[in-house]
């Protein structure tokens, strides 16, 4: 139990490096050096592959709205759209993609999301994910797990991914309910614009390149 303790007040690097990363690429390293600044941390740059106190994160989350004036959920959804879209994160794109081959097959894979991205980078666990589809092309995410606030970055995510797709979808995030955040999607047109396409042949000479 004590290990079982231990562990849930860490929390993998990458999520720390990737907020860093989001700040520095969008908004300069002087809004990163000043939100570090502000939150007080022992730390002013993460590693993506080391354990950081979980603390850390709302601390650094707020201190990033205050220096960027931006709320905390809107930094959050354009962090999970920036993972998306810039090309230094091309292997999050993949790891969607692989979710299946339209944007509606990908909400239905949602559920193995953080399986799969254990795969991918072992240690780092996600909020579990539950995806509901109670009418046709309408579905709920309950999103349950830290870090608080993984809801938004998902809405930025998948509102990247249904571009990505060609797709026209709405998301919100509709709050808190019984301890998940709750993400409504409806799927207005499958076909509203042109799918950028993947190939599994062409990732992988990427990756050999």
């Amino acid at each position: 139990m004590m290990r079982a303790e231990q562990e849930a007040h860490v929390m993998h690097g990458l999520i720390f490096r990737t907020l860093e990363a989001f700040v520095s690429d969008v908004f300069g390293a002087d809004c990163w050096a000043r939100a570090v600044g502000l939150s007080d941390l022992p730390v002013t740059s993460f590693e993506a592959m080391l354990q950081y106190d979980a603390g850390y994160f709302p601390k650094l989350l707020a201190a990033c709205a205050e220096v960027l004036d931006r709320p905390e959920s809107v930094i959050l959804e354009d962090l999970g759209a920036y993972l998306i879209t810039h090309q230094n994160h091309a292997s999050v794109r993949r790891l969607m993609r692989f979710g299946g081959e339209t944007f509606s097959e990908l909400l239905h894979s949602l559920d193995d999301l953080p399986g799969r991205t254990r795969l991918a980078v072992s240690g780092l666990d996600l909020p579990q994910v539950h995806v509901r589809e109670p009418i046709s092309q309408s579905f709920i995410i309950d999103c349950r797990g830290e870090p608080a606030g993984f809801g938004h970055a998902l809405v930025g995510l998948l509102r990247a991914m249904a571009d990505d797709y060609g797709t026209l979808a709405v998301l919100d995030h509709r709050g808190i309910r019984n301890g998940s955040e709750v993400i409504e999607v409806i799927v207005v047109e499958t076909a509203f614009g042109a799918d950028r396409g993947f190939s599994l042949g062409g990732a992988a000479m990427a990756e050999g390149a």
